[in-house]
């Protein structure tokens, strides 16, 4: 199986170079995605199997400001690789997200519920998953929440780096989803991409940890695994503001990743402690 993987930087990038060394992985310097044209001719161009985009526009509040460009990065440059899979006959794997969902209710959202996003980058990477269902070939978006690794800008390093200073912390409680580790979603993309490859039919489907904790919660389980004395005091999103409104719901409903690849949900509590351990011994270290 021969992989185009785009991305290189990002946690679920850096995880699928771990476990698909093989694999060929294009950067910004190889391709931009702020260049969709040039995107689709890297694909024509390679000599793959499959392809995955593992890159995308992450900065959420950013986006509230560019939402043009966050459009682009996470909009036309997808739709533009899944069209040039398409054309060469190859499945397209592309990762998205529970902003996509208004966040109301308490019920796990279904991959077919209707999207409703409530800030600029939900609304950028919904544009990105209706170009790639227009492209027409074989593809699988996987929406995913609240991801974390040893890797990269995520919440657990920042409750460890504020919680070796701090004796307590104010954090959101009132939003509620599913911690990610990236190692875990890599794994779904490669156990997927195999099927995909074998003539299984892809689609829109989710993949999000259980339990459903909310951030204070999660960032409680982060000091008490560090462990580091730091107190987590509860406050709700409206004490906390950015400029781009988060949902107060992010449950995910993956019953359909399993019953269409025996994927199950990763459990969080789990992975927390390598993950954690990774990044206290790399801080010792460097």
């Amino acid at each position: 199986m021969k992989v185009l993987v785009f991305g290189t930087t990002g946690q679920v990038a850096q995880e699928l170079q771990r476990l698909l060394p093989d694999a060929r992985f294009l950067g910004r310097d190889q391709a931009d995605l702020a260049d969709p044209a040039a995107c689709a001719a890297a694909i024509a161009d390679a000599r793959a199997d499959l392809v995955i985009n593992a890159a995308a526009w992450t900065a959420v509040d950013k986006a509230e400001t560019d939402e043009a460009a966050a459009t682009v990065v996470n909009g036309d440059a997808p739709a533009a690789m899944a069209r040039a899979a398409a054309d060469r006959g190859l499945p397209f794997l592309h990762l998205s997200t529970d902003y996509v969902f208004d966040g109301t209710g308490d019920q796990p959202f279904a991959p077919d519920h209707p999207t409703g996003p409530l800030n600029a980058y939900g609304r950028s990477k919904l544009a990105g998953e209706l170009g790639i269902r227009a492209a027409g070939g074989n593809h699988l978006i996987l929406r995913t929440s609240w991801v974390f690794s040893a890797h990269g800008a995520n919440f657990v390093k920042t409750m460890l780096r504020l919680g070796a200073t701090r004796d307590s912390l104010t954090v959101v409680a009132d939003q509620i989803g599913g911690p990610t580790p990236a190692s875990a979603i890599a794994l779904a993309l490669i156990q997927a991409a195999r099927a995909l490859c074998d003539g299984a039919t892809g689609g829109t489907h989710h993949f999000a940890g259980r339990p459903a904790t909310s951030w204070a919660d999660f960032a409680r389980a982060i000091m008490t695994t560090a462990p580091l004395p730091c107190q987590i005091r509860d406050i709700p999103s409206t004490d906390y503001p950015v400029p781009a409104a988060r949902p107060l719901n992010s449950r995910l409903d993956c019953a359909s990743l399993h019953a269409a690849f025996g994927i199950d949900q990763p459990d969080w509590t789990e992975t927390l402690a390598v993950v954690v351990r990774d990044i206290l011994h790399r801080d010792r270290t460097e």
